[in-house]
């Protein structure tokens, strides 16, 4: 025990940046070579948002009136969107979670404490391959969602920008999924712990019903969202925003691309530092 704490020391050779890039590289290719062998992994991680996508589009269009569009379930599946999009990259933080909970379960991690690597390299890698598999799981959403009749008003730019607000939020979101990991027993646990704030966090919001239809005291709440912020930001972006929209008063909805922005660098310092910090007492 004592050497492997004593190697567990031992500091990486050369530039601390550059060695700690490089540690995480390599975990986070063993992780997407791992994915790879393991195709159920991804699959399954794509039948979910897709069935959201036929279900609110199919079972909600027509029913939900959004303000500038009615009842129009075309002006439904434009607004709606962005909202499964933004569930999608957070509802990955279980998986994420579930991971790192197994490869601590199954002892994993404490191999690579006795390597002379980075200490945040085995969690960096990790949420490396997790954004890997979110921006795959993205691109197949987007054609299921233009198969549906899910269209952009904007040019390349401001799309291309949308989706990356959205792989931000994601990779923010990823290390919470790290920490509650790093402090439950098993993978079970971390699924459930990955999941059970996220139906409130998504479901308060403006993601799939405009805010003005909430009380008075959640539409607060709803606003100054993080996950909002960034529905808000790629419906901006996506040119999906119905005309005629009224855009709440709240700053973040006033300044979505800002908030999204804002929150998601908040949530990845915030949340990285935290889980480092864990996995190095740990290891201790």
């Amino acid at each position: 025990m004592s050497a492997v704490t004593d190697s567990a020391r031992i500091e990486p050779p050369g530039n601390a940046v550059t060695q700690s890039l490089r540690d995480s590289l390599v975990i986070a290719r063993r992780n997407v070579i791992r994915m790879t062998r393991i195709p159920e992994m991804v699959i399954f991680g794509l039948i979910q948002p897709i069935m959201f996508v036929v279900l609110f589009s199919y079972v909600f269009g027509g029913s939900i009136n959004v303000p500038g569009a009615g009842l129009n379930a075309s002006g439904y599946r434009e607004f709606l969107m962005a909202g499964i999009f933004a569930q999608t990259v957070t509802f990955a933080t279980a998986g994420a979670g579930a991971g790192i909970a197994d490869d601590m379960h199954k002892g994993l991690i404490d191999r690579f404490r006795s390597l002379p690597m980075a200490r945040g390299a085995v969690l960096t890698g990790r949420t490396f391959a997790d954004l890997v598999q979110t921006a795959l799981t993205l691109v197949v959403l987007a054609v299921v969602a233009v198969l549906v009749g899910w269209r952009t008003h904007e040019n390349f730019g401001k799309v291309l920008a949308g989706f990356g607000l959205l792989l931000l939020l994601g990779y923010a979101f990823s290390w919470i999924g790290a920490l509650i990991g790093l402090s439950v027993r098993t993978p079970e646990a971390a699924t459930s712990g990955g999941l059970i704030w996220l139906f409130p966090l998504t479901f308060i919001s403006n993601a799939f019903v405009p805010a003005e239809n909430m009380p008075s005291f959640l539409q607060t709440i709803a606003n100054w969202n993080p996950f909002s912020a960034t529905v808000q930001a790629c419906r901006q972006l996506f040119g999906n925003l119905p005309a005629g929209y009224p855009v709440p008063d709240a700053w973040p909805m006033q300044h979505p691309v800002w908030a999204s922005l804002l929150w998601s660098v908040l949530i990845l310092v915030v949340f990285r530092t935290l889980a480092v910090r864990k996995y190095r007492s740990a290891a201790a």
